[in-house]
């Protein structure tokens, strides 16, 4: 058995130690295990060409990032802070509490991609969550206004995290079920879906119990 193409993973491990350029650490070693592995240096270049070219819509990341950043530029965190102070009503908890709801339920119909960290709570969920908790209780303190931004990222996690397993066409439920498979179990993944949602409606109530605490804990230490 031939062990030199496993060099490629000290290749990785050793210029990830030492910090040298990600891309290139990993180039390099794609090419060094191709190489050792006994493939041409033409092929292993032709097999790096399809790969990226089979998987190019992780490009669009580059594409979608710089529209964000550029919406943010011409004020898109202000204009939505200015839509919650002008709701009457609004609260931190309220707002994340629906936010929760609405990214459990997209999530379990399989649109995943529709919130998410960078395109939905840093722009919109996080200022509109601080506004919210600015408007009922006063000015923050640094403190608490990094754990309000701490509570609407949780609550993107929470809600993608146990609303995606709804959805039987999943990475993960397929996952289970070939797990459950090997054990012996043959299981559908509508089946493994339906049991996935008293899960899901006990983080909703266990995760919404903790923003509506944490939104009181606000009020009480407010000046």
């Amino acid at each position: 058995m031939n062990y030199w193409p496993l060099l490629g993973i000290a290749i990785v491990v050793v210029g990830f130690a030492l910090r040298f350029n990600p891309l290139l650490v990993v180039v390099g070693a794609a090419v060094a295990t191709g190489v050792l592995a006994g493939l041409d240096p033409l092929a292993v270049i032709e097999a790096l060409g399809k790969a990226f070219n089979d998987n190019r819509y992780i490009s669009v990341t580059w594409i979608i990032l710089p529209v964000i950043g550029l919406l943010e530029r011409y004020g898109l965190q202000q204009r939505a802070r200015a839509v919650i102070e002008g709701m009457r009503g609004a609260t931190m908890g309220k707002l994340l509490v629906a936010y929760l709801a609405f990214r459990q339920i997209t999530s379990a119909l399989g649109m995943k991609d529709i919130g998410g960290h960078p395109q939905a709570v840093r722009p919109l969920v996080a200022p509109m969550a601080e506004a919210a908790a600015m408007k009922t209780h006063g000015e923050l303190s640094g403190d608490e206004r990094d754990k309000v931004k701490a509570m609407a990222a949780a609550t993107d996690n929470v809600g993608l995290f146990f609303g995606e397993d709804i959805f039987f066409a999943i990475a993960s439920i397929l996952l289970i079920q070939g797990v459950f498979e090997s054990a012996g179990y043959r299981l559908t993944p509508l089946q493994l879906s339906i049991w996935a949602i008293p899960t899901a409606i006990c983080a909703f109530l266990i995760h919404g119990a903790r923003i509506l605490a944490f939104d009181r804990r606000l009020g009480s230490v407010s000046r």
